[in-house]
This record gives structure tokens, sequence and C-alpha cells, in this order.
């Protein structure tokens, strides 16, 4: 589960930070990738994170009960009575919680998008889709800034706006694997506005309307990343080189779906290892 760190847009836990940082920003990812798995229907077969979770083995695929017994399991990582939690990501996140006095309220929220993604599988309005984005993305920042202690509340803002952006990104690089999990997170307004329907969306490659609007969704996301990259110029040290670091993956990730003409329904253009350097360099020189 850890090792899909290394295929994310922007880099997770870079050699570059202290130990400890690495260390605590695993711990939040596992906890994370964790929670996204269980809400994908993607663990691992065999039921063995539903027998860690408390669960038996036949509810491996039982996505709300899974949900649930993680939360139980989150809740003992905070509490200090026995038994500690079951499922060794939620003990990894032990020392973490407690070295950095992180609070439950971010893990709570991210769950919560989860089970918000067993229920909900269209978004009427951008707000509505902002919305999901304040459970399922803004809770990663914010943990990011408590981890490295550097949380203000202009910094939590320029954050929100950040990782918004980064999951417009990645919902528009993802159009296709999306729908083939019965999920739109294009808001319907904006598919009205363009005149797509779900149909155009299940072919093969993008027309001129599914094109437009996924440029428009493209402009949205770049927009919040301006709105958030100040966020980089905020802070020093090795922790600028990492906010620009998310900053530029969404910035590469833009630049690879304007290559593809933003036809994204063959599959999720992904930026070069050379192109998210470019922009992490062009990031930092903009905001150092």
């Amino acid at each position: 589960m850890l090792d899909q760190a290394a295929h994310e847009n922007f880099p997770v836990a870079p050699f570059f930070l202290p130990r400890a940082w690495r260390t605590d920003l695993m711990a939040v990812y596992g906890f994370a990738r964790l929670v996204d798995d269980i809400g994908d229907g993607d663990l691992a077969p065999g039921g063995g994170d539903a027998v860690l979770l408390g669960l038996d083995r036949a509810q491996y695929d039982d996505r709300p009960a899974l949900l649930d017994a993680l939360e139980a399991d989150l809740h003992r990582v905070f509490s200090d009575r026995a038994p500690g939690p079951g499922h060794p990501l939620l003990r990894r996140l032990g020392p973490t919680v407690r070295r950095c006095a992180l609070a439950p309220g971010p893990f709570l929220d991210l769950i919560e998008a989860n089970r918000q993604d067993q229920r909900v599988s269209r978004y009427g309005t951008y707000g509505d889709l902002a919305a999901y984005c304040e459970l399922s993305a803004n809770p990663v920042g914010r943990l990011v800034l408590a981890l490295t202690g550097t949380a203000s509340p202009e910094r939590i803002r320029r954050s929100d706006a950040v990782c918004t952006a980064l999951q417009i990104v990645e919902h528009i690089q993802d159009v296709a694997e999306d729908l083939g999990r019965d999920r739109i997170y294009l808001p319907a307004e904006d598919r009205k506005r363009f005149g797509v329907d779900e149909a155009d969306l299940a072919a093969p490659s993008g027309g001129a309307s599914v094109r437009a609007l996924i440029a428009y969704e493209a402009e949205r996301a770049r927009e919040l990343l301006r709105e958030g990259t100040p966020l980089v110029g905020s802070v020093h040290g090795r922790l600028k080189l990492l906010l620009a670091g998310f900053v530029a993956g969404g910035r590469a990730a833009l630049q690879a779906v304007a290559a593809a003409d933003y036809d994204v329904l063959p599959g999720p253009p992904k930026p070069t290892k050379l192109s998210l350097l470019r922009e992490v360099g062009a990031t930092l020189r903009r905001e150092g």
C-alpha cells in the first residue's frame, strides 16, 4: 500500500526532508491510502484488512462496515485505553499523532469523504464538489502543516486552495476510471453548460465539447493553485521545497492534460519527471 506513494503526481515524503518528517508523512499517507482503498474497493484480496479491523474475513467487500471499523480503530489511536489499534497502519500512525499532538478531525473527515463516495456518485454544482473536497483533500494539507508545526489561519486557507486544486486535477485525469466506478466528479451544471452527457464521457476519446469542459475545469484548478501558491513563500527551508513540489505536481499535471489537447478519456495524462522539476524551479523562483 505504501509503495503507491511513488506514483502520485507529487512526492509524498521526498528524501531531502528530515527523517522524522518523512516518517510522519508516510504514517499519514498510509492512513489516507487505506481509507481510499476501502472506499474504492481496492483492498488486497483475501480479507486480511477486514480481520485486522476486527471484522469477519467475509466482510472484505462491505465498504460501509469497513469504514465504520476503521473509524473505531482510529479512535483507539487517540485513546490511552487498551487495546490499541488493530491495523498495523494505524499502529504506525500512533507515534505521529502523539509526537505532533494531532487532532482526530482531519482523519475523520477523510473517512467521511469515503462514506460519501458510497452514497453520492454525481455532483450537481461546483459548490457541492468543493464541499466534498473539504472532506477528501483539504485535511491532507492541514495535516502536513500540523506535522511541521507551521499551521496558521492564512496558511490553512492557502493550503485548502492547493489541495482542492490537486483533487480537481485528479478528477480531470481520472474521468474514465471514475466513470468505471460509476462516479462523475465533473459538476452537472458544468456538463450542461458544455453540452456533455454521460455517454460522451464513456467514449474512447473526447469530442470537442468534452475537451472544452475539461479545459474549463483545468482553468478552475489553475486559479486555485494561483490562489494557494503564496503558501510556498510563507515558509522556509525544506518545507518550502516540499510545498513547492505539491504545487508543481498540480501544475505539471495540468500541463500534461493541456498537451493531450484536454482529451483525458483514453487514459490519464501524466507529467514527466523533467516537467515536474521545471515546475518546482519555477514555483520557487516566483515564491522564493
